[in-house]
């Protein structure tokens, strides 16, 4: 599945509720179904600046592609980056940099976070894109 295809799924699922608290429950569950991050990860140099929560990203690269692993001590937020590791993950490094993520505003999301977690997640963003940086080189 290409990003794009990816995002257009996400797009699907947020349209099937019109009720901004709906959309916030189904962050919260998507949240519950990431798969935990290994203790191991959850450190200074995985830990994302600019974030009001805790939030660690790992990144691996298996085969070519990177593969994101993250967790966060807020349930809404810890939705949000399950939501960029469904789109991102499993990608290379050049289709995540080349991506334009226009479901986050196609969903509602920029615009229905507190300005502190709408900088968190341009924090999540830009740590994935510059993990994509290193590993293109």
């Amino acid at each position: 599945m290409t990003i794009n295809e990816a995002q257009d799924e996400v797009i699907e699922q947020f349209d099937d509720f019109t009720d901004w608290m709906d959309k916030y429950q189904m962050l919260i569950d998507l949240g519950n179904e990431l798969q935990p991050l290994d203790e191991q990860y959850k450190n200074d140099s995985n830990l994302i600046d600019g974030c009001q929560s805790r939030v660690w990203i790992q990144c691996d690269m298996k085969d070519g592609l990177l593969c994101f692993t993250a967790d966060s001590d807020a349930l809404i937020v810890k939705g949000i980056i399950a939501l960029l590791i469904q789109v991102l993950s499993g990608h290379t490094a050049q289709e995540i940099l080349d991506a334009d993520l226009y479901f986050i505003d196609r969903i509602g999301l920029r615009e229905h976070l507190s300005p502190t977690r709408s900088n968190g997640l341009l924090a999540m963003v830009k740590r994935i894109k510059a993990y994509a940086l290193v590993y293109n080189q």
